[in-house]
C-alpha cells in the first residue's frame, strides 16, 4: 500500500532527522549558555530554569511520544487507507516535529550569551511564532501528503434480509465499554472528595475550577460510555451514554447503504467521537461495526455488536424505499 509505504518512510526520515537537529544544535551552542537553562517563563521574564542535559532530555521525550504514535499508526496499513486520515497523518507529524524544533530554538535563543539563567529574556512573538509555524508546516504537509482521492466502497457485502409483504421489523443493538464506566466511577469518586473539601474550605478556587472542568470531562465519559442503535422503517436512532440519551436520528432518506467491517479504532482516528471532512465515527471498542454511507458522500461509523444484522435490515428498507 503505497500510502503506508510512504508514511513509513516519512516516518523514519522525521525519526532520525528531529533528534538529530535538536541534539546538534544544543550541543552547537552549549558554550554559550548558561547552566541551568531558563525553561519556564512569566511574561517574558524566566520564573523556572532545568539543567542543559534534562532540557535536552524532555524535548526528545516529548518528540518521541508523539512520533512513537505517529509509527504505530503507520504500522497499521489500513489506519492509512483513507485520504482524510493520511491528511491527519503527515499533518500531525510536521506538526509536531515544528514544534520540537521550534520550542528548543526559543529556549536556546533566550538562553544565548546569558551569564544566569535569571537573566535570560523571551521575546512575546517567537511564541505566537513557534505556533504558527508548527501549524503551517503541519498544513502543508497534510495537503501534500494526502494521496489520491477515496475510491467508491466496494460494491459487495451489503447484506440484505427477506421480509414477507406486510411484515415489520427492528433491530436493536448496544455496546458497552466497561473500563470507560468503571474509569468514570472512579472520577466520579474523586470529585466528589475535591468537591466537600471545597465546600469544607480545605482546598482553594484552583481546585473548584478542576472540579468544574472535571465535571464537562465526566459528562464526556458518560455519555461516551455507552452506545445504542435502534433501526426501524423510518431510519436509524443512536442513543449515548447509560439512559440512551442525548438521541441523534437519521432519516432513511439520508443513508445510501449500511454494511458490516471490522475496525480497529486507529482506522478511524482513536477512540470516543471521532470527525474529520467525509468520515465521523463513534468507536467504543474495536471489532464488528456498522458502517452508514450517506448520499451526501460521507459515512459514519458506529462499534456495535450484530452489526451485520443491523445492516441487512437497514439496506432492506432502503431498497424498499427505492421500490
Amino acid at each position: 500500500m503505497a500510502g503506508r509505504k510512504h508514511a513509513l518512510f516519512g516516518a523514519g526520515v522525521a525519526g532520525v532527522g528531529v533528534p538529530a537537529i535538536l541534539v546538534a544544535a544544543a550541543f552547537h551552542f552549549r558554550d554559550r549558555l548558561p547552566e541551568p537553562l531558563a525553561t519556564h517563563w512569566s511574561g517574558t521574564a524566566p520564573d523556572g530554569a532545568m539543567s542543559f542535559a534534562a532540557n535536552l532530555t524532555g524535548g526528545l521525550v516529548l518528540w518521541a511520544v508523539g512520533w512513537v504514535t505517529l509509527l504505530g499508526i503507520a504500522l497499521h496499513g489500513q489506519a492509512l487507507a483513507r485520504r482524510a486520515n493520511r491528511v491527519c497523518w503527515w499533518g500531525f507529524l510536521a506538526f509536531w516535529g515544528g514544534l520540537a524544533l521550534g520550542v528548543q530554538a526559543t529556549v536556546l535563543a533566550a538562553n544565548l550569551d546569558v551569564p544566569v539563567w535569571s537573566e535570560a529574556s523571551i521575546a512575546w512573538w517567537s511564541v505566537i511564532a513557534t505556533l504558527a509555524g508548527a501549524v503551517g508546516l503541519g498544513a502543508l504537509a497534510g495537503y501534500l501528503g494526502r494521496g489520491e482521492p477515496d475510491g467508491p466502497d466496494p460494491a459487495g457485502d451489503r447484506p440484505v434480509l427477506r421480509l414477507r409483504p406486510g411484515q415489520r421489523a427492528v433491530w436493536v443493538g448496544r455496546v458497552t465499554n466497561r473500563w470507560l464506566i468503571a474509569s468514570t466511577c472512579v472520577f466520579t469518586l474523586m470529585l466528589a472528595v475535591v468537591g466537600f473539601l471545597g465546600a469544607a474550605g480545605f482546598v482553594g478556587g484552583v481546585a473548584v475550577a478542576g472540579l468544574i472542568g472535571g465535571g464537562v470531562v465526566l459528562v464526556a465519559g458518560l455519555l461516551t460510555s455507552a452506545v445504542t442503535v435502534r433501526i426501524t422503517e423510518t431510519g436509524l436512532t443512536i442513543g449515548f451514554g447509560p439512559l440512551g440519551w442525548p438521541v441523534r436520528r437519521i432519516g432513511l432518506s439520508k443513508i445510501e447503504d449500511a454494511r458490516a467491517e471490522t475496525l480497529c479504532p486507529s482506522q478511524v482516528g482513536g477512540w470516543g467521537l471521532r470527525g474529520v471532512p467525509g468520515s465521523s465515527a463513534i468507536m467504543l471498542r474495536g471489532g464488528q461495526c456498522l458502517v452508514l454511507r450517506f448520499r451526501s458522500g460521507g459515512r459514519l461509523v458506529i462499534s456495535i455488536d450484530d452489526a451485520e444484522s443491523g445492516a441487512a435490515l437497514l439496506n432492506t428498507f432502503i431498497a424498499e424505499r427505492a421500490a
